[in-house]
């Protein structure tokens, strides 16, 4: 059961709206489960390990039903290892990924002996080594290579292209690889990629496991015998409104050369395949404006609820729950033309433009498609608008699995100027003497 079947359970839909309010995120269990057998049945033959990417979707209930699956994680943060921990994975489930970790992480990452840390720069593997040998024992490491592939996606979610910010560029991966032969503080147990999101084209998955399968080889020959598993990361495309998502059977074709070449197992890191269509975003709609020839249809949901349509002019289908299906043909007000809007002041705030959403009337209750995947993730509080709640579907029951933020959620941590005052809280500045007071 997915976000699309999940659309065709009214009743269900409804009672969690009217139980816990508008908006909120549904996620199906179901779903998850579903898309990970069919992954790994899709790979049947090649040796393969899955950890999934915490970024699409962080909940520690969501992180539950893939770790009860025998998925492993890749994280980006200790915010993302710590839900790891929480929600039962171990030390060696974790592989600890992107561009910018922080000194504190890595020591954090060193000490609790995770699976391995993928580095994406000669300056952070220099701090890993210092790191690894002022903590004794050893750490294990991978390096993230910038393949140069450009994929066919848009240019907020290509990263695996020479000039952009991730990963280890080509011509210096053999120098990398060449200092950990001597060093007993650190292990190379991987070369991987990550190219990008949303990617449809099994070829441009191919054209980096070439490159990859071609480094293995050249590491090999430097002496390198330590890997114990080539990683090609995440970026299965999925359907959103009109997409053809990534054939799996090809995407298995593209891999098994690189396993059988290198005799060694992929590893994969989806998110979005996994996560992104057993989501919905139930909200309600409050207004229907007429202004410029255009037709609003204005809702309790906004762009710091789901930013992908402002962010990437993303397109998801929304649909009335429970209502007909669209009406492109009549006349009036299912005929019409909207544009879907959120309650935040930016004129980019919108979830869809020129729409037909027949039955979209104040009070109907809405629900968008596939936001399960980087919805309430990329999400915040501008407008000081709490975050909204979370719910887990798993076959004919249900559970709040995230509180909705209240207005005291909100404001935890901040002082008045009062209580500032009050606790002599104030600090000298340096330099000028100036006294803030």
């Amino acid at each position: 059961m997915g976000a699309r079947l999940l659309t065709e359970r009214p009743e269900l839909l409804t009672a969690v709206a009217r139980r816990v309010g508008t908006p909120v995120f549904v996620y199906d269990a179901d779903h998850i489960r579903s898309q990970y057998g069919t992954m790994r049945a899709a790979l049947d033959g090649v040796p393969h390990r899955v950890h999934y990417s915490v970024k699409a979707n962080s909940s520690v209930a969501v992180l539950g039903v893939l770790r009860k699956l025998g998925a492993g994680v890749d994280v980006v943060s200790v915010g993302e290892m710590a839900r790891a921990f929480r929600a039962g994975y171990r030390p060696g489930d974790i592989i600890f990924s992107g561009v910018g970790k922080r000194p504190e992480e890595l020591e954090q990452a060193v000490a609790q002996r995770i699976r391995m840390v993928n580095v994406e720069s000669v300056a952070e593997f220099d701090l890993l080594c210092r790191i690894a040998e002022r903590q004794g024992g050893e750490a294990r490491v991978g390096i993230r290579v910038n393949p140069d592939v450009e994929t066919a996606t848009h240019p907020y979610t290509q990263t695996g292209k020479a000039g952009m910010k991730f990963g280890v560029p080509l011509e210096e991966v053999a120098t990398i690889a060449a200092r950990t032969l001597h060093m007993p503080s650190l292990r190379l147990v991987s070369i991987g990629m990550h190219i990008g999101s949303q990617i449809v084209d099994a070829e441009q998955f191919g054209e980096g496991a070439s490159r990859l399968r071609e480094l293995v080889a050249q590491l090999r020959d430097l002496g390198v015998t330590s890997l114990d598993g080539v990683d090609v990361g995440g970026g299965i495309g999925i359907r959103y409104i009109d997409e053809t998502p990534l054939k799996l059977d090809e995407y298995a074709a593209v891999l098994r050369p690189l396993a059988e070449g290198t005799g060694l197992p992929i590893v994969l890191e989806p998110g979005r395949y996994l996560v992104g269509n057993a989501g919905v975003l139930l909200a309600r709609t409050l207004y229907r404006k007429h202004s410029g020839g255009k037709t609003f249809v204005i809702v309790d949901a906004g762009m710091n609820d789901l930013l992908r349509p402002s962010l990437y002019g993303a397109m998801h289908e929304i649909v009335v729950v429970g209502g007909a299906a669209a009406d492109t043909g009549s006349d009036g007000i299912d005929g019409e033309l909207v544009d879907v809007v959120g309650p935040v002041c930016e004129t980019g705030d919108f979830l869809a433009k020129d729409r037909y959403l027949p039955g979209a009337v104040p009070g109907a209750l809405l629900a968008v498609r596939s936001a399960g995947a980087y919805a309430f993730t990329m999400g915040s509080t501008y407008n000081s608008r709490p975050r909204p709640p979370e719910v887990l579907v798993d076959g004919d029951r249900w559970a709040v699995i995230r509180e909705r933020e209240s207005l005291e959620d909100l404001m935890r941590g901040e002082y008045t100027l009062d209580q500032v005052d009050a606790a002599g809280g104030w600090t000298e500045t340096s330099g000028a003497g100036v006294r803030i007071a």
